[in-house]
């Protein structure tokens, strides 16, 4: 296991074990706090589904060239993990954590298997992750998805760009309030994005 593999581990153990601290009246409370994201995602799905699904699968996915997932890791956020955790079942998180403490053997997203991601909600950076050749492919034969795409882009910063209040820094402090930390709670630790909040009087 390597260092990232480690630090996801981390991070989806301690999800594991603070949401079971939490009880099930908080649980449920937190799956309907992240109802309006679940419902971008689904919105970012239909799109993909609609203009994406076959130029992506076709030169990414059964070539395994792609970009994002030939890579032996990824960005995710705190908020990724908990998300996933509210909504998969104990057993697609046993599996997680499985493909975790194996050796990633070649350059592939440790997080990748036979059939695709194994996340039961992907990381919202791969989710919307598109590269450039399959974006001009498509806008050029599709002109109405660029303003879609655009879209959805704003959409996704009103959830993970904290220059307001916003659902992944709500995530995080949940966490931070039972007195856990992880190297992946961005929102609070970074630097970068601590100084966006600070701008926005957040701080």
């Amino acid at each position: 296991m390597n260092e990232y593999q480690q630090e996801q581990l981390d991070a989806l153990k301690m999800v594991r074990h603070g949401l079971m601290q939490l009880g099930e009246a908080r649980r449920k409370k937190l799956i309907e706090t992240v109802g309006d994201y679940m419902q971008f995602r689904r919105l970012v799905d239909d799109f993909l589904n609609r203009y994406f699904n076959e130029i992506c699968t076709r030169t990414c996915y059964q070539s395994r060239t792609s970009a994002c997932c030939a890579r032996d890791s990824i960005i995710t956020f705190f908020a990724d993990t908990v998300i996933d955790a509210l909504h998969a079942t104990p057993a697609q998180l046993d599996r997680l954590e499985t493909k975790l403490c194996r050796v990633n053997a070649g350059h592939r997203c440790v997080y990748l298997g036979s059939e695709g991601c194994v996340w039961t909600v992907r990381p919202v950076v791969c989710a919307m992750f598109l590269c450039d050749r399959a974006m001009d492919t498509v806008f050029r034969r599709a002109p109405e998805a660029k303003g879609l795409w655009a879209s959805l882009r704003r959409q996704e910063k009103k959830f993970k760009w904290p220059d307001r209040p916003v659902l992944f820094d709500d995530l995080e402090k949940v966490f931070l309030d039972m007195g856990c930390q992880s190297t992946l709670m961005h929102l609070n630790l970074s630097p970068g994005l601590l100084r966006v909040k600070k701008n926005a009087g957040l701080m």
